[in-house]
This record gives C-alpha cells, structure tokens and sequence, in this order.
C-alpha cells in the first residue's frame, strides 16, 4: 500500500466512523446519503498529504481535513438546488430524492458541522485554521454567485470566467492544502507555495470537468452528459466556441443557449457538441488545462520538502488531471 492509499485509508475510516444519523430524521438523513456516498474525497486526501510532506502530526489534520470534505459537500447539496440537477455521483441528487427545502436545511448543517470540525486539533492551531477556512468558505460562496450571474449575462469574457472557477473550486483546493500545512507549522514560504500550487491544479482539474461534463460518460462521470450545455452555463469550452465561430456559427451557438425547451434538449446538445468538435474547442481546452497544470508541476518542483513526498503528491496531481471521471 502507498502512502497516498494509506492516507486516504484514514479519511475513510474517519469518515465511516461518524455518526451522521439524528433527530429530526428528515434534517439528517441526507446528510447521511451524501457522505456515505465515497467521491473522490481528494480535498481531504490534499490535506493530509500537505501535512505529511510538511512532516505533520496526520492525527492532529484529520478532522481538520473532514472539515473541508463536509464544507465542499455542502456546497454541492446547494449548488444542485440551484442547477436543479437530478444526479450527483451517480446516484440521485438530496434535491431529486427529498426537496429543495430539506436540501437547504441539511447543507446550513452541513456547514455549520464543518466549523466544528475544524475545532478538533491542537488549540493552538484552530485561529489559522479558522482564518484559511472561512477565506475559503467566502471565496467559495462569491464564486457561485458569479456562475449565477453568468447565466443571466449576455456577454462573460474568458478572463472573468477563469476568475470565477479559481474562486468556486480552485480556492479548497488550495485552502485544503494550506491547512494541511499549517498544521505541519510550514513556513510561510512553503505555505503560500502549497497554497499556489493548489490554484494552479484546482484550475487544471475544473476545466477537466468542463470537458468532461460534454464528453464524460454518465456512467463514469455521474452526472447527465451534457448537463453544463442543457442548463445554458457558460463554461470555458463555450466562450472559447464564441470567440473562434464565425458571425453565422456564433449567431447559432447564441440561439442554442437561449433554449429552455426541455423535450429538445437532446438535439440541443448534439448541435452544441458538433459545433465545438468542428471548431475543435477540446484542444483549445486542453492546452490551457496543460498550462496550469504545469504551472502547478513547476511550483512543487521547487517546494523545499522531502522529494519522495513531493513525488507521490505529483502522482496524485497527475491522477487529477488525466482522470476520466
């Protein structure tokens, strides 16, 4: 077993060990669903590994990493609220199975289990905890809104929507990081370049998602393939689709999101990714993905900490980023 396998063997057990269950029933059972459902449980895992390369105490990283595992699934109970996505991991959404209004007062639970979480460790550690944590917390939330307004807005630049997912997902993945390595009592220099190489992979690992929310398989990626382009989102493959069309391309692409017509959605997405493949808008996806993630490969190579730590937290990157699911 790796280090990287026997660190995410302490999530799970952590995670399998909690008590989730309680009264009302209907307030806690799906806080139960969704966090016995697995995931990929990497912000966690990012925790653990940062506190490890640090040479840390895991014990003393463990709820802390728990913390951000319930704060992004929190995130998640809500953020498919608002998509009204009906599947998440495979499996129904806590919207889809129970209601919205359950889904509201579980996440608010959620999170507020998350701070507690973050209390579990030396005192002497939870104020820096707390500081990167509610940052993050904020970040998160300011990086939703923005998604929203997209949806409402005419024209998003590709500037504006690289800011907006560096705030909605790549700022935990940072922050996971960051608070693995605060717990290790880092040095600020290696705090801040953890904290950066974790921006530069969750950029990475975001626009992966783009790309495979159209070309994922449901089966493999758990959710409705082509989710992103039925609910008219503008992500990274459309507004780069945008820029390369010609008027007439452009004018079409425009007519397709404005489309709410849900007994046409199929054929929406078809037109949508015939148009993409003929302005071959993957390959411009995957060149920018590229870039950040070498960004992030770059930063690590130069971290002062032990190289076959630096390793196995490279493979783990590099994992990320090829994954398919």
């Amino acid at each position: 077993m790796t280090r990287t396998q026997q660190l995410q063997q302490e999530i799970n057990t952590l995670i399998s060990s909690q008590k989730f269950n309680g009264n009302p029933p209907a307030l806690y059972a799906p806080i139960a669903y969704i966090m016995e459902q697995g995931g990929k449980r990497l912000r966690p895992l990012l925790t653990l590994m940062a506190c490890d390369l640090f040479e840390g105490n895991i014990p003393d990283a463990l709820y802390p990493a728990l913390a951000v595992e319930m704060f992004h699934n929190f995130t998640l109970v809500h953020d498919d609220i608002m998509d009204k996505a009906p599947l998440r991991r495979g499996k129904e959404t806590v919207y889809k199975k129970w209601n919205a209004d359950i889904a509201i007062l579980s996440g608010d639970t959620m999170f507020a289990m998350a701070y507690q979480y973050t209390l579990k460790t030396k005192t002497q550690l939870v104020p820096s905890i707390l500081q990167v944590f509610s940052k993050a917390a904020i970040e998160v939330c300011e990086g939703q809104q923005l998604d929203m307004d997209f949806e409402k807005q005419e024209e998003v630049s590709i500037a504006e929507y690289l800011n907006m997912i560096r705030l909605k997902t790549a700022v935990l993945l940072g922050a996971s990081l960051e608070i693995g390595a605060v717990v290790a009592q880092a040095s600020p220099g290696q705090v801040k370049a953890i904290y950066d190489f974790g921006i530069a992979l969750g950029m990475a690992f975001q626009l992966k998602d783009d790309l495979l929310d159209v070309y994922g398989t449901q089966a493999d990626f758990g959710k409705v393939s082509g989710g992103d382009i039925a609910s008219n989102k503008k992500t990274y493959l459309l507004l780069k689709a945008l820029q390369l069309a010609d008027d007439q391309t452009r004018k079409s692409l425009k007519s397709l999101y404005r489309s709410d017509n849900q007994t046409e959605t199929t054929q929406k997405i078809k037109q949508v990714k015939a148009i993409f493949a003929q302005l071959n808008v993957q390959n411009e996806v995957e060149k920018v993905m590229q870039t950040y993630y070498q960004q992030a490969v770059e930063i690590l190579a130069h971290l002062e900490a032990d190289e076959v730590k630096k390793k196995e937290l490279a493979d783990y990157a590099s994992f990320l980023y090829s994954r398919d699911y």
